[in-house]
């Protein structure tokens, strides 16, 4: 939606208000707008120019922020908010652009105003579920990882820091991105991320003896906590409990592809073999620039029903999803019939249908509990499969793009 509205000489110093409509089922609002300035920055306070601020209500006549001249674009929305604007559920009706004529020029000034709304729906999130902030040996805090990772094109992250959970409670507020709080326990068995809950430790982390690592595994599902297990086959930290049940999903693609993910890999496919159940996660493990891990390098991507931490949390556990290099990787999408990836089916004979976007010539590799295979079709004949995922690979299989969940297979 665009509004061209003309602000006169006269009515500077003044402020009024410009109605818009707002229609059904928008869960975000974003406000642009543009004027002529003859001088900008600092000689705008030698030279006279046009200076026209904003703000916003919503149809009830709600005051929801103001952030004068500052910003030329302003977003309101349920899920988050502009700085200095306020998180609301989104109301259709008549909602108004606060106009601040601060400084106009003789002749007046046009302003362009453009509207932009998000629609409530299930929509593609990318994120970053494991990286590490100044709360335990990262370089950075909360807020400028977040700003990294918004830079990045990121929708959500998780700071997944060691043993310590009080950052959960004050995770930053940042326009368009999600926080999902998280603790990595760090074990010199293993290490695994807690997701979802933010002090997923009854008392400690301490864990000395198999009996007390169920206990603690046990304490945390209690409060709602999904457990990960992290690089299970990393050369210098790996998953040395007997225990396979301990956790929830794998993340099977820790920072840059090598042999450890190549690992992981496997190993979760075997798991699957054995009748498993489990999503697959990725997550950069970020510290600091000096590392050799970047964050949004890989990232895990779900079909969300929305932007709030519970419900991205719900498809990454439901592996309504995949796990890629980053952003630009192909895009994956598996149905069969009315089902998805992570969904259960009734094996009848129909096709495995397979999306692949944002992918030039890929080779898409089929896997299943009875091969492993190249195929150059998108529709592939299920039959006495138990699962079937893919992955995109290229340089013969020697590069890995992107991995998707399984759809799994019952026999009717």
């Amino acid at each position: 939606m665009e509004l061209k509205h003309k602000v006169i000489k006269e009515l500077e110093g003044t402020y009024y208000y410009i109605p818009f409509d707002v229609p059904e089922n928008v869960i975000k609002l974003t406000v642009s707008y543009d004027y002529f300035r003859p001088t900008k920055g600092m000689f705008s306070d030698l030279k006279p120019t046009n200076c026209i601020d904003i703000g916003l209500s919503d149809s009830d006549g709600r005051f929801l922020g103001w952030s004068g001249s500052a910003h030329s674009s302003v977003s309101v929305g349920e899920y988050s908010s502009s700085s200095g604007y306020l998180c609301e559920k989104i109301k259709a009706g008549k909602w108004q652009i606060i106009v601040g004529a601060y400084h106009v020029l003789p002749e007046g000034v046009e302003v362009t105003y453009k509207i932009d709304f998000e629609y409530a729906g299930e929509k593609l999130l990318y994120g970053d579920l494991h990286i590490h902030s100044d709360a335990s040996d990262g370089k950075y805090d909360a807020f400028e990882i977040g700003k990294k990772a918004k830079n990045k094109g990121l929708d959500f992250v998780a700071l997944a820091n060691h043993n310590n959970y009080a950052l959960n409670f004050h995770l930053p507020h940042i326009n368009g991105l999600t926080f999902i709080p998280t603790v990595e326990w760090t074990h010199y068995k293993g290490h695994m991320n807690f997701f979802g809950v933010n002090a997923p430790f009854d008392n400690s982390f301490i864990a000395n003896d198999a009996g007390e690592m169920k206990k603690l595994i046990a304490d945390a599902r209690n409060q709602g906590a999904v457990i990960s297990v992290n690089h299970p086959k990393c050369r210098f930290c790996p998953y040395l409990w007997e225990d396979e049940s301990a956790f929830d999903m794998m993340e099977i693609w820790n920072g840059p592809m090598r042999p450890t993910n190549v690992d992981g890999i496997a190993y979760w496919t075997e798991l699957l073999k054995k009748g498993r159940k489990i999503p697959i996660v990725g997550g950069s493990d970020y510290h600091s620039p000096k590392g050799f891990a970047r964050i949004g390098n890989p990232v895990t991507a779900v079909y969300s029903a929305s932007p709030s931490s519970a419900d991205i949390l719900d498809a990454i556990t439901h592996g309504h999803g995949f796990v890629a290099f980053g952003k630009e990787a192909p895009v994956i999408d598996l149905h069969y019939g009315e089902f998805r990836m992570g969904d259960t089916a009734q094996a009848d004979g129909s096709f495995l249908e397979i999306t692949v976007e944002n992918a030039k010539d890929p080779d898409v590799i089929l896997v299943t509990d009875r091969e492993e295979k190249k195929i150059g079709q998108n529709r592939i004949k299920i039959s006495d499969e138990k699962f079937a995922y893919i992955k995109i690979v290229k340089h013969n299989g020697r590069k890995i793009l992107a991995v998707s969940n399984p759809i799994y297979f019952t026999k009717g």
